[in-house]
């Protein structure tokens, strides 16, 4: 196939890239700079020069395609409901350029559900979870189902973690460095769901080959890994102590990480699994962590994402 990618060259989106590649696809990368459409030329794809506020070139790009995954969203985290709006203008755009088609569309989500939940692909989002935004965009996504597109949803987990993970992670063995301590909110028991980089861009590859229409997936190797599991291990790899805050000592420890930090779900993929017979071999979190996560920054503000 010949496949438009946005955010072809973010964390996921390059792994996703070189996934596609090697499978015999031909990549078309959204690439907003010069440094993103060299590195989609090193990566033997095809730059398309454009950005997430162009949907009239979305749309261009989408219609030359035999399919489209969309993985590009704002995550600086300053304005959520702009981030939000330009994912959905973004994915009605380009929805629109492939209806009555039977092309694939896999739209990108996160696992939307409210603290505590037990998630499966049956359930839909909340907009009261901290990625709510994002609620619209996958009703959105779905509904081109009935328009002809052979759209689906992968919901990714919290963690997306591998060697050179800019995330969460990242940013939790960032902070203890900064700080000299790791923090937990409360006792640390709540959980984020997790996958393995190299288990995520195969399953888009997979959803882009046979995903059926209006499919929710889930981008899930671990229901769930403790954050104080998570700390634990960080305390010890940089030698400080864990601390255990409130949710608003922890606005003042994290910053914008603080939602996260308390958040916590669960997730399976069961049904994600036996439909695209999809079975993760990535390293699992805490295995990850103790490899990947703890070379010395090159300077001072090596570390802060």
């Amino acid at each position: 196939m010949r496949v438009f990618v946005t955010g072809a060259t973010g964390w996921v989106g390059s792994a996703v890239t070189r996934e596609l590649i090697d499978h015999g696809h031909e990549v078309v990368g959204l690439a907003r700079s010069e440094r993103a459409r060299t590195a989609l030329t090193a990566a033997g794809a095809t730059p398309y020069r454009g950005s997430l506020d162009d949907p009239d070139g979305l749309a261009a790009a989408a219609k030359d395609a035999d399919g489209v995954l969309h993985l590009a969203f704002d995550h600086t985290f300053t304005d959520h409901a702009g981030a939000g709006a330009a994912d959905l203008r973004a994915i009605e755009a380009m929805g629109t350029a492939l209806a009555d088609t039977g092309k694939p569309l896999v739209a990108t989500s996160g696992l939307l559900f409210e603290h505590g939940h037990h998630g499966t692909e049956d359930d839909p989002g909340s907009t009261a979870s901290p990625g709510g935004v994002r609620v619209a965009s996958e009703n959105a996504a779905l509904a081109l189902a009935e328009r002809g597109v052979r759209a689906s949803v992968l919901r990714l987990a919290a963690s997306v973690h591998g060697a050179g993970d800019p995330g969460f992670v990242a940013r939790l063995v960032a902070v203890a460095r900064e700080k000299g301590a790791v923090a937990v909110v409360g006792d640390g028991a709540n959980t984020w769901p997790a996958v393995h980089r190299s288990d995520a861009a195969r399953l888009y590859r997979l959803a882009l080959e046979s995903a059926p229409a209006g499919t929710r997936l889930h981008g899930v190797a671990e229901e769930g890994v403790m954050l104080r599991d998570i700390a634990d291990v960080i305390a010890r790899r940089l030698d400080v102590p864990v601390t255990h805050l409130t949710p608003r000592q922890a606005a003042d420890h994290y910053g914008w990480l603080a939602g996260f930090a308390g958040y916590g779900v669960q997730a399976r993929s069961d049904h994600t699994r036996t439909t695209l017979d999809w079975h993760p071999t990535g390293a699992p979190l805490l295995t990850d962590l103790e490899n990947h996560y703890f070379a010395a920054p090159a300077h001072p503000g090596a570390a802060r994402p």
